[in-house]
């Protein structure tokens, strides 16, 4: 690992932002992070090697900074989104029970053992894709309160699920590490209510009159510490971030810590992440097994035919297929897999493909509640 090389990691990682900045193209950030690391890792030029020890360190560093941030962006104490949670409960556990029979029929026609991991993935659902596009487009949480509440459940659970999806085996370490967290992430949550905002307020404030960051490096410690947690069980780094992002959110995190944690992910650790995921896939076996792209095709095409039981709860139709916008999750799939040698060859590249397939059903879908949206607004502006 050199210095030459993360220049390049950085270079390369600027076709996510020259990419997305045509805002009509509504094209993802990381997906030209993907593309770039794509070009120079496996499947392209192998300027980059992805299995460097020292630059595996750093993507799940980016991994589990890139979850965290996906966590606090959760609005887990907007009043209009918490009255509807049941409403959102309801309409992820119907996707989730249809998701189990695309996902093992999937695997079926297949051929792989994979069902219960097509399964996590058909029924996940990106608040770190959706929330974004909602904010971009002016889409208020309260004209989307119930598809906000479902994304974000789906989101807690197929994170929970992934992990134990993707190694059977160790189901009982795993499980008993996915819990481990989980508790420690709600007694942090508890001592932070018990602490109270005055006194928080008073850290913020002598931290930042120091300049001592301090609330930086206490949210550090504790992704690290949980970090190392998920390490030892075999859980992903991502659950570990994630937890943190949630206890976060539901403390209300300052706006100054808000943004050293921006300015950490998406300055560096995020976008060398995603071009290192991108640089792990040799897409080279894609093109070898073309069955490989018809399952990524028929993945993403069961992810939107899934969400659509939204309607049954009341989502309207354009917010039920903007729910099956996904990408942490088969992002954490492919990452998982590729590290635990659990996907066959061709494998991770079916499963971006298949993401692929439901961001551009997402992205079109968004577009459409934004423009109703406007509608709606407009038209309560004329009654007046």
């Amino acid at each position: 690992m050199t210095f030459a090389t993360l220049a390049l990691l950085v270079l390369v990682g600027l076709a996510g932002p020259a990419l997305s900045a045509r805002r009509s193209w509504r094209v993802p950030l990381v997906a030209g992070e993907l593309l770039a690391g794509i070009l120079v890792g496996a499947s392209g030029l192998r300027w980059v090697d992805a299995g460097e020890p020292t630059l595996t360190l750093l993507a799940e560093i980016g991994f589990g900074l890139v979850m965290l941030v996906i966590g606090s962006h959760i609005p887990v104490l907007d009043p209009d989104v918490r009255a509807v949670w049941g409403r959102g409960a309801i309409g992820a556990a119907a996707v989730a029970i249809v998701a189990v029979g695309l996902g093992f029929g999937t695997a079926a026609l297949f051929g792989t053992s994979h069902g219960a991991v097509y399964a996590v993935l058909i029924a996940s659902s990106s608040a770190a894709l959706v929330l974004p596009m909602l904010q971009q487009l002016d889409v208020t949480a309260g004209s989307a309160a119930q598809l906000i509440a479902q994304i974000a459940l789906a989101d807690v659970a197929c994170i929970l699920a992934l992990p134990l999806a993707l190694q059977p085996s160790r189901v009982p370490l795993v499980a008993a590490g996915g819990l481990l967290i989980a508790g420690i992430g709600i007694v942090l949550a508890l001592l932070l209510r018990r602490v109270g905002e005055r006194r928080r307020r008073r850290l913020h404030e002598y931290s930042e009159s120091r300049r001592f960051a301090l609330e930086l490096r206490f949210s550090l410690l504790a992704l690290f510490g949980l970090a190392a947690i998920a390490q030892f069980t075999h859980v992903s780094v991502m659950m570990a971030g994630f937890t943190l992002g949630l206890v976060l959110s539901a403390s209300g995190q300052p706006r100054r810590l808000a943004h050293q944690l921006f300015g950490m992910t998406e300055g560096f650790f995020g976008p060398l992440f995603f071009v290192w995921l991108g640089a792990s896939i040799d897409l080279r076996t894609l093109g070898a097994h073309p069955r490989m792209i018809l399952l990524g095709l028929a993945l993403g095409v069961a992810a939107v035919l899934a969400h659509l039981l939204g309607r049954a709860v009341g989502l309207p139709w354009a917010q039920t297929i903007a729910s099956a916008g996904q990408l942490g999750v088969p992002v954490a799939a492919v990452a998982v897999g590729v590290q635990a040698k659990a996907l066959l060859p061709g494998e991770g590249g079916a499963i971006l493909l298949g993401a692929l397939v439901a961001v551009v059903a997402s992205s079109l879908a968004t577009a459409a509640v934004s423009r109703r949206a406007d509608g709606a607004e407009r038209a309560a502006g004329r009654s007046r």
